[in-house]
């Protein structure tokens, strides 16, 4: 079983629904690790680490989102893997 890592970014209504928090939720439930940040421009901002299966509930989960989100695009990319312990939200 291969640990991937993956960068997401969200554009959409996706800052002050409880979007990190709920993600955070999500992702321990589901055994992602990694980190939920809110950027400048209004996106959200995902690290997470897992294998494949995992990874691809996650992203599925990213499109849908919190109740009062509203996802327009989410865009998934490869990265480098961090190892990260657990998912944490990071507040700048």
């Amino acid at each position: 079983m291969e640990i991937r890592h993956i960068d997401i970014k969200i554009t959409g209504k996706v800052q002050g629904v409880s979007f990190r928090q709920t993600t955070k939720a999500v992702a321990d439930q589901m055994g992602v690790r990694g980190i939920a940040r809110n950027q400048k421009d209004g996106s959200l901002y995902l690290e997470a680490e897992g294998d494949d299966t995992l990874l691809e509930m996650f992203v599925e989960w990213c499109h849908e989102g919190p109740d009062r989100s509203k996802i327009e695009l989410v865009e998934v990319t490869p990265g480098e893997l961090k190892n990260y312990r657990n998912f944490e939200i990071i507040k700048k």
